[in-house]
């Protein structure tokens, strides 16, 4: 609720570098930051650009991939996890993404997962197969992003990393 009360020009970003940068970075001595703020800044700005940071570094992962498998290109994203209860979340995943982003009817499916396999394990759940038809939409998030604000975007968050970065980087 505070993220959406952010204004929606403001252009802050958090790179959330606390113990470095992962994939597809590899730079453990890169640190957090929080740039574009001014003096309209405010803690719906920063809420938002913590939660925008999550879709953003998702499209690092997803941009990774598709450079390494080519074949990737035509992508739908099935997340899981507290985060996607967030419609706010998920529609900005879905926008900076460019691609459909489907949440469960069982968001914690990682739990769900674990305690299937004990039960499969036990004997009393059925083949994986058996299990995936269970997986049941609950909603999909279409993106609705104009493309030249994606783009906007997505420039200011590759700013923002490579501002964080360590001369000591090698890859990505």
């Amino acid at each position: 609720a505070l993220a959406q009360r952010a204004d929606p020009a403001a252009q802050v970003y958090l790179v959330p570098a606390f113990v470095g940068l992962g994939a597809p970075y590899w730079d453990a001595d890169a640190r957090g930051a929080l740039f574009g703020l001014t003096r309209d800044s405010g803690p719906a700005e920063i809420a938002r650009a913590a939660l925008e940071a999550v879709g953003y570094q998702t499209r690092d992962l997803l941009e990774a991939m598709r450079a390494d498998w080519p074949a990737a290109s035509d992508t739908r994203l099935r997340v899981d996890g507290g985060m996607t209860a967030s419609d706010f979340t998920m529609q900005f995943l879905a926008d900076i993404l460019g691609a459909p982003v489907d949440r469960p009817e069982v968001m914690e499916t990682t739990a769900l997962g674990a305690a299937y396999l004990a039960g499969y394990y036990a004997g009393v759940c059925p083949d994986p197969e058996g299990f995936a038809a269970t997986w049941r939409l609950d909603r999909s998030f279409e993106p609705a992003m104009d493309s030249a604000l994606r783009d906007r975007k997505w420039g200011g968050w590759r700013d923002a990393v490579s501002r964080v970065r360590s001369s000591q980087a090698s890859c990505g």
